[in-house]
Protein backbone atom coordinates (compact mmCIF):
# COMPACT_ATOMS: atom_id res chain seq x y z
CA UNK A 1 0.00 0.00 0.00
CA UNK A 2 1.32 3.42 -0.97
CA UNK A 3 1.12 6.08 1.49
CA UNK A 4 -0.12 5.72 5.24
CA UNK A 5 1.76 2.93 5.87
CA UNK A 6 2.64 2.63 9.00
CA UNK A 7 -1.67 1.71 9.57
CA UNK A 8 -1.84 -1.34 11.48
CA UNK A 9 -5.32 -3.04 9.82
CA UNK A 10 -5.80 -4.07 6.15
CA UNK A 11 -7.49 -2.37 3.43
CA UNK A 12 -9.64 -4.22 1.05
CA UNK A 13 -11.52 -2.49 -2.13
CA UNK A 14 -14.01 -4.51 -4.23
CA UNK A 15 -13.86 -2.38 -7.70
CA UNK A 16 -15.70 -2.70 -11.16
CA UNK A 17 -19.06 -2.38 -12.85
CA UNK A 18 -22.39 -1.58 -11.96
CA UNK A 19 -24.01 -4.89 -11.63
CA UNK A 20 -20.83 -6.95 -10.94
CA UNK A 21 -21.70 -8.14 -7.63
CA UNK A 22 -19.22 -5.91 -5.25
CA UNK A 23 -21.87 -5.50 -2.49
CA UNK A 24 -22.30 -8.74 -2.15
CA UNK A 25 -18.49 -9.73 -2.47
CA UNK A 26 -18.01 -7.17 0.16
CA UNK A 27 -20.57 -8.58 2.49
CA UNK A 28 -19.07 -12.28 1.98
CA UNK A 29 -15.93 -11.43 2.67
CA UNK A 30 -16.86 -9.42 5.65
CA UNK A 31 -18.82 -12.09 6.95
CA UNK A 32 -15.82 -14.66 6.79
CA UNK A 33 -13.36 -12.27 8.15
CA UNK A 34 -15.65 -11.65 11.08
CA UNK A 35 -16.42 -15.59 11.48
CA UNK A 36 -12.63 -15.67 11.85
CA UNK A 37 -12.42 -13.45 14.71
CA UNK A 38 -11.43 -10.64 12.83
CA UNK A 39 -12.58 -6.97 13.77
CA UNK A 40 -14.24 -5.33 9.79
CA UNK A 41 -15.42 -2.32 8.79
CA UNK A 42 -17.66 -2.49 5.68
CA UNK A 43 -18.39 0.34 3.95
CA UNK A 44 -19.04 2.27 0.44
CA UNK A 45 -18.30 5.05 -1.83
CA UNK A 46 -19.86 7.31 -2.53
CA UNK A 47 -21.39 7.27 0.88
CA UNK A 48 -20.46 5.60 4.27
CA UNK A 49 -21.12 8.71 6.27
CA UNK A 50 -23.69 11.68 6.30
CA UNK A 51 -21.43 13.70 4.11
CA UNK A 52 -21.14 11.13 1.58
CA UNK A 53 -24.22 9.86 1.60
CA UNK A 54 -25.47 13.31 1.11
CA UNK A 55 -22.77 13.11 -2.22
CA UNK A 56 -23.79 10.25 -3.34
CA UNK A 57 -27.59 11.38 -3.60
CA UNK A 58 -26.68 14.44 -5.63
CA UNK A 59 -23.85 12.30 -8.60
CA UNK A 60 -26.45 9.24 -8.72
CA UNK A 61 -29.84 10.85 -8.48
CA UNK A 62 -31.20 11.14 -12.16
CA UNK A 63 -32.85 14.27 -11.00
CA UNK A 64 -29.43 15.94 -10.97
CA UNK A 65 -29.41 16.17 -14.45
CA UNK A 66 -25.92 16.75 -16.31
CA UNK A 67 -23.06 18.03 -14.41
CA UNK A 68 -19.80 18.99 -15.64
CA UNK A 69 -17.34 16.47 -15.78
CA UNK A 70 -15.06 18.18 -13.26
CA UNK A 71 -18.14 19.37 -11.23
CA UNK A 72 -18.93 15.49 -10.92
CA UNK A 73 -15.17 14.07 -10.20
CA UNK A 74 -14.86 16.94 -7.34
CA UNK A 75 -17.85 15.55 -6.02
CA UNK A 76 -16.30 12.24 -5.70
CA UNK A 77 -13.11 13.20 -4.28
CA UNK A 78 -15.15 15.21 -1.54
CA UNK A 79 -16.67 12.23 -0.66
CA UNK A 80 -13.77 10.15 -0.35
CA UNK A 81 -11.62 12.56 1.27
CA UNK A 82 -14.07 12.55 3.88
CA UNK A 83 -14.50 8.69 4.22
CA UNK A 84 -10.87 8.44 4.68
CA UNK A 85 -10.56 11.14 7.25
CA UNK A 86 -13.59 10.01 9.34
CA UNK A 87 -14.05 6.20 8.82
CA UNK A 88 -11.00 4.30 6.81
CA UNK A 89 -7.94 5.99 8.74
CA UNK A 90 -9.79 5.63 12.40
CA UNK A 91 -10.83 2.12 11.34
CA UNK A 92 -7.18 0.92 10.28
CA UNK A 93 -5.48 2.75 13.25
CA UNK A 94 -7.44 0.25 15.54
CA UNK A 95 -5.88 -2.58 13.60
CA UNK A 96 -9.35 -3.43 11.15
CA UNK A 97 -10.05 -4.57 8.27
CA UNK A 98 -11.71 -1.73 5.88
CA UNK A 99 -13.62 -3.38 3.16
CA UNK A 100 -14.88 -1.18 1.10
CA UNK A 101 -17.62 -1.33 -2.40
CA UNK A 102 -15.87 1.31 -4.46
CA UNK A 103 -13.05 3.58 -4.00
CA UNK A 104 -10.19 5.88 -5.93
CA UNK A 105 -9.73 3.42 -8.66
CA UNK A 106 -13.70 3.85 -9.66
CA UNK A 107 -13.64 7.22 -10.02
CA UNK A 108 -10.06 7.09 -11.99
CA UNK A 109 -12.02 4.21 -14.58
CA UNK A 110 -15.71 6.36 -14.51
CA UNK A 111 -14.20 9.91 -15.06
CA UNK A 112 -11.08 9.19 -16.16
CA UNK A 113 -11.96 6.90 -19.10
CA UNK A 114 -15.26 7.29 -18.68
CA UNK A 115 -15.59 10.71 -19.24
CA UNK A 116 -12.18 11.23 -20.81
CA UNK A 117 -11.00 13.57 -18.37
CA UNK A 118 -7.16 13.69 -17.55
CA UNK A 119 -5.85 10.46 -15.64
CA UNK A 120 -2.91 12.41 -14.81
CA UNK A 121 -4.60 15.52 -13.01
CA UNK A 122 -7.38 12.68 -11.48
CA UNK A 123 -4.60 10.71 -9.99
CA UNK A 124 -2.80 13.53 -8.59
CA UNK A 125 -6.26 14.96 -7.02
CA UNK A 126 -7.04 12.04 -5.57
CA UNK A 127 -3.55 11.22 -3.97
CA UNK A 128 -4.05 14.83 -2.03
CA UNK A 129 -7.91 14.13 -1.09
CA UNK A 130 -7.29 10.59 0.26
CA UNK A 131 -3.71 11.53 2.05
CA UNK A 132 -2.08 9.24 -0.56
CA UNK A 133 -3.90 5.70 1.23
CA UNK A 134 -4.14 3.19 -1.36
CA UNK A 135 -6.23 -0.60 -1.00
CA UNK A 136 -3.49 -3.53 -0.08
CA UNK A 137 -5.76 -5.68 -2.34
CA UNK A 138 -8.45 -3.53 -5.30
CA UNK A 139 -10.55 -6.69 -6.05
CA UNK A 140 -12.08 -5.97 -9.90
CA UNK A 141 -14.99 -7.98 -10.50
CA UNK A 142 -15.15 -7.77 -14.45
CA UNK A 143 -17.70 -8.23 -16.26
CA UNK A 144 -19.12 -6.94 -20.10
CA UNK A 145 -21.26 -4.32 -19.36
CA UNK A 146 -24.61 -5.76 -21.40
CA UNK A 147 -24.34 -8.11 -18.06
CA UNK A 148 -23.47 -6.40 -15.85
CA UNK A 149 -25.97 -3.57 -16.58
CA UNK A 150 -28.68 -5.97 -17.27
CA UNK A 151 -29.09 -6.69 -13.80
CA UNK A 152 -31.10 -3.69 -13.22
CA UNK A 153 -34.67 -2.72 -13.45
CA UNK A 154 -33.95 0.94 -12.82
CA UNK A 155 -30.63 2.58 -13.35
CA UNK A 156 -29.25 5.82 -11.67
CA UNK A 157 -27.61 8.79 -13.27
CA UNK A 158 -24.31 6.33 -13.71
CA UNK A 159 -26.26 3.38 -14.72
CA UNK A 160 -28.08 5.03 -17.25
CA UNK A 161 -24.82 6.75 -19.50
CA UNK A 162 -25.06 4.57 -22.72
CA UNK A 163 -22.90 1.28 -22.95
CA UNK A 164 -20.14 2.64 -24.91
CA UNK A 165 -19.67 4.91 -21.65
CA UNK A 166 -19.32 1.50 -19.83
CA UNK A 167 -17.51 -0.07 -22.30
CA UNK A 168 -14.48 2.46 -21.53
CA UNK A 169 -14.85 2.57 -17.84
CA UNK A 170 -14.66 -1.21 -18.14
CA UNK A 171 -11.19 -0.64 -19.75
CA UNK A 172 -10.06 1.94 -17.97
CA UNK A 173 -10.55 -0.24 -14.57
CA UNK A 174 -8.49 -3.14 -16.91
CA UNK A 175 -5.76 -1.01 -17.46
CA UNK A 176 -5.57 -0.34 -13.87
CA UNK A 177 -5.65 -3.48 -12.64
CA UNK A 178 -2.42 -3.96 -15.83
CA UNK A 179 -0.20 -1.25 -14.61
CA UNK A 180 -0.45 -2.94 -10.88
CA UNK A 181 -0.76 -6.37 -10.76
CA UNK A 182 0.80 -6.85 -7.44
CA UNK A 183 -2.41 -4.56 -6.02
CA UNK A 184 -4.72 -6.03 -7.99
CA UNK A 185 -7.07 -9.42 -8.14
CA UNK A 186 -8.94 -9.76 -11.21
CA UNK A 187 -11.98 -12.24 -11.46
CA UNK A 188 -14.40 -12.90 -13.88
CA UNK A 189 -17.61 -11.57 -12.12
CA UNK A 190 -19.67 -14.24 -14.14
CA UNK A 191 -18.19 -17.17 -11.50
CA UNK A 192 -20.34 -17.91 -8.67
CA UNK A 193 -20.41 -16.07 -5.74
CA UNK A 194 -18.60 -18.74 -3.91
CA UNK A 195 -15.85 -19.36 -5.95
CA UNK A 196 -15.42 -15.59 -6.52
CA UNK A 197 -15.10 -15.37 -2.39
CA UNK A 198 -12.55 -18.25 -2.15
CA UNK A 199 -10.61 -16.57 -4.28
CA UNK A 200 -10.54 -13.32 -2.67
CA UNK A 201 -9.78 -15.11 0.97
CA UNK A 202 -6.72 -16.65 -0.70
CA UNK A 203 -5.41 -13.49 -1.95
CA UNK A 204 -6.05 -12.31 1.31
CA UNK A 205 -4.43 -15.03 3.73
CA UNK A 206 -0.66 -13.37 3.87
CA UNK A 207 -1.81 -10.12 3.89
CA UNK A 208 -4.03 -10.75 7.04
CA UNK A 209 -0.90 -12.86 8.85
CA UNK A 210 1.23 -9.99 8.62
CA UNK A 211 -1.46 -8.00 9.53
CA UNK A 212 -2.06 -9.96 12.98
CA UNK A 213 2.02 -10.45 13.33
CA UNK A 214 2.53 -6.68 13.07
Amino acid sequence: MEGRETQRGVFVCFEGGDGSGKSTQSRLLGDALTGRGHRVLLTREPGGTPVGERMREIVLSPETGVLADKTEALLYLADKAEHVETLVLPALARGEVVVTDRYVDSMLAYQGAGRALDLVELERVARWATGDLRPHLTVLLDMPPQAGLGRFEGRDRIEGESVEFHERVRAGFLALAAADPDRYLVVDAHESREVIAAAVLGRLEDLLDRAVRA
